[in-house]
């Protein structure tokens, strides 16, 4: 949605506009089609843009958008589609608290901001994008404090989640926890 909307110059203040935009593009979710590094594939209009999503103008504004109320009412259908075929693991700071509140299993990954920017920042690195390290964690903060903090659907961790605390923890220590919960649920 942002990256739509940041294509298309329509402010990201404009709730109608935007809410208007969702019924304009045509977003879905695939598994990976190249083999890049990426879990899935995200298209937009049919258009791959799973990297042009994470790109820092995109996470910067993300935030701003998805503070909308109209936004958010547009995409939840949507997101509860893509959750209805199955076999899907859904990421976000409202899955399981909104847009799944019925979710079989919940797992919510903790870490701090400046390890999540220090993972964000290598991730960049690995593409292409050279970034102030201070910067990406500034972005971080901004985007947390407004997301913990909006009106609508703020970030908070679902009161059945399984909460994976990965601050000091590679991604083998991370899977190996992971792994864990799953053989403890049973699903």
């Amino acid at each position: 949605m942002t990256l739509a909307a940041l294509r298309r110059d329509i402010p990201l203040g404009d709730e109608s506009a935007l809410a208007a935009l969702v019924g304009a593009i045509h977003i879905d979710v695939e598994v990976p089609r190249i083999h890049d590094g990426r879990t899935l594939t995200v298209l937009l209009d049919g258009e791959d843009v799973t990297w042009a999503i994470r790109a820092p103008e995109v996470e910067r504004n993300v935030s701003a958008v998805s503070a909308h109320a109209a936004v958010r009412a547009a995409l939840l259908q949507r997101q509860r589609e893509v959750a209805a075929r199955g076999g899907v693991i859904m990421a976000g700071r409202d899955i399981g608290t909104v847009v799944l509140p019925d979710a079989d299993l919940k797992l919510y990954l903790q870490a701090s901001p400046a390890v999540r920017a220090r993972r964000r920042h290598g991730d960049e690195e690995q593409r292409g994008l050279h970034r102030d390290y201070d910067q990406v964690l500034a972005d971080i903060l901004r985007r947390d404090d407004i997301d913990t903090h909006r009106a609508v659907s703020p970030l908070r961790v679902a009161d059945d989640a399984r909460v994976i605390d990965n601050e000091a923890n590679d991604i083998a220590l991370v899977l190996a926890a992971i792994e864990r919960v799953l053989a403890e649920w049973g699903g």
